[in-house]
């Protein structure tokens, strides 16, 4: 890691929150992506950045979901202070909840640790328990795709998003569905010790620095399987030959024999999407399939995809994905 810069005086101390029923992935991966930053330190002869701590109320062995147990050490009262606090996720019956002494004195903790922490994180599911502490009110934050819906209904004064890896909001980061803490990890990292130590990680971990797309399990292929009878899948059979060409909701809602408020009512019921959305999504999708093929360009892709103009297919990756369309297709040249 010769271009890596120097870390940090004093190492990062990363407070790592799990629970009985905790998503073994959900603390294992984050643990591993700041150990390999470690590792990479060590072996260019630096110091290690970080200091990891797995932490549970009342310490000692906590089972996982998967039944495979993690030695913890009980919640610290002080030495937060300047600290990154992760939350891991659980299934919903795990989560720490306010209708319990144990659940309320968990998320009081939460509260108070997060109010020193430099850093208020969240995986997966781990974004129910900041909720319940009252920390997302009025901010953006993100969940597993599966629990977008209870997460808004539970926390209406969240701001859900519905399609992102990992979304930052002041001091506090939420990341999607498991995996998805590796990357929020990898964002910390190179926030801490820049590109370059972050790319090494990723390359020791065989993992993509910035992971091209959202949450693929919120794809429109799946959006449409939810509902095979429904409109949705109906519209998607309906749009995928006609994608390149100028598409608009009344020649939509017409394709379906709907109205467009009746198009709109029911997609928003079946999938959550507008018609514009979904539209977007199918486009999105094509033009990445075809970036993945050998020797297409991104003029092409963006011709047959109904994006248009490579301008306009930049605009709608950087958007959506994060990434130019021709990093994309690098990756899979």
């Amino acid at each position: 890691m010769p271009a890596a810069p120097t870390p940090p005086v004093s190492p990062v101390d990363i407070w790592l929150l799990v629970f009985p029923g905790f998503l073994l992935l959900d603390a294992t991966g984050p643990i591993q992506v700041f150990a390999s930053a470690n590792d990479e330190a060590r072996d260019a002869g630096l110091p290690e950045p970080y200091r990891i701590h797995l932490v549970a109320q009342g310490g000692g062995a906590v089972e996982s979901s998967a039944g495979v147990s993690m030695l913890a050490a009980p919640l610290p009262r002080r030495g937060i202070a300047g600290g990154t606090l992760v939350v891991s996720g659980g299934g919903s019956a795990a989560l720490p909840s306010s209708m319990t002494d144990e659940g309320r004195a968990l998320l009081r903790w939460v509260a108070r640790t997060s109010e020193e922490a430099a850093r208020c994180c969240s995986v997966c599911t781990g974004a129910f328990v900041l909720a319940r502490a009252g920390l997302l009110e009025g901010r953006r934050a993100v969940t597993h795709w599966q629990d977008v819906p209870a997460l808004r209904a539970q926390h209406p004064a969240v701001d859900v998003q519905d399609d992102a890896i990992h979304v930052r909001d002041g001091k506090f980061r939420t990341s999607a569905g498991i995996s998805a803490g590796m990357d929020l990890a990898l964002s910390l990292v190179e926030e801490d010790l820049g590109r370059t130590a972050a790319l090494a990680v990723a390359r020791r971990m065989v993992l993509f620095l910035k992971r091209p797309g959202g949450q693929r399990q919120f794809s429109a292929e799946l959006l449409a399987q939810s509902a095979p009878e429904g409109v949705t899948a109906q519209l998607t059979a309906w749009l995928r030959p006609r994608l390149a060409r100028q598409l608009d909701v009344d020649q939509m809602a017409s394709a379906c024999a709907l109205s467009v408020r009746t198009l709109h009512r029911r997609l928003r019921q079946e999938a959550d999407v507008t018609p514009a959305q979904l539209l977007a999504r199918l486009r999105m999708e094509l033009a990445c399939s075809l970036l993945e093929r050998p020797r297409m360009t991104v003029k092409e892709a963006a011709r047959r995809s109904g994006h248009g103009s490579e301008y306009n297919l930049r605009r709608a990756f950087m958007a959506r994905l994060g990434v130019l369309p021709s990093d994309y297709r690098a990756r899979f040249a």
